[in-house]
């Protein structure tokens, strides 16, 4: 638990990183910023300096809370991989980090590829969480959760075996199209596909097939 609140700490504070660049640069940022922005890298929502700078990073300050009390009140807790565990800790930082070095650049004038590098967090974390997929054994908060893989350990294990392999390909499949292709639309249903609904149609086949037997 002293490890896991170190770490909480520790994440926590690169949340709200990007809060102190924004404190820096405030002088500098115009009134409304763009925070959305479409398919086409086009900015498509705007929001107050205020929220940018101090409302994106709470929020996320406070979904990572919630993640953490989640997964650390899970009744199966001892069965979530630590390495599982510390990715999860990380999701919220990076994506506070990532937004703040889009939208800040873009709101000061700077040419930002923002699917470009969207591409690439995405990729990346599809890659290194496929990496520990087939390791995390059942629980009620991290994995492919769904009735019949909760209910059943041998579908658990076989489902995250089948989709460990699939997320890191779609992860490096994203990641490698960021530099090849220009419309990425495409790209992202195709991950998505891979990642997740292939894995969903696997696993309930084999529940179907366990209760025809």
């Amino acid at each position: 638990m002293k490890t896991n609140r170190r770490s909480l700490i520790i994440t926590s504070l690169c949340i709200l990183l990007p809060v102190i660049a924004g404190a820096a640069l405030w002088g500098r940022l115009p009134d409304q910023i763009a925070t959305h922005f479409n398919w086409h890298g086009e900015p498509d929502g705007w929001n107050s300096k205020i929220f940018a700078v101090f409302g994106l990073p709470a929020f996320l300050l406070a979904v990572h809370f919630i993640c953490a009390f989640a997964t650390w009140h899970d009744p199966k807790r001892k069965n979530i991989n630590g390495k599982i565990l510390y990715i999860i800790l990380w999701i919220c930082p990076a994506v506070s980090i990532f937004t703040a070095a889009m939208i800040y650049p873009y709101a000061l004038g700077y040419a930002v590829n923002i699917n470009f590098w969207g591409m690439i967090l995405t990729g990346s974390l599809l890659l290194i969480t496929g990496n520990y997929l087939p390791k995390c054994r059942r629980n009620y908060t991290v994995g492919i959760k769904l009735p019949w893989t909760l209910a059943d350990e041998d579908n658990w294990n076989r489902t995250h075996r089948f989709a460990g392999p699939l997320w890191v390909a779609a992860g490096a499949f994203m990641i490698l199209s960021a530099f090849i292709f220009t419309n990425q639309t495409w790209i992202v249903f195709a991950a998505l596909i891979m990642a997740v609904i292939a894995p969903i149609i696997y696993s309930a086949a084999l529940y179907i097939a366990k209760r025809g037997k």
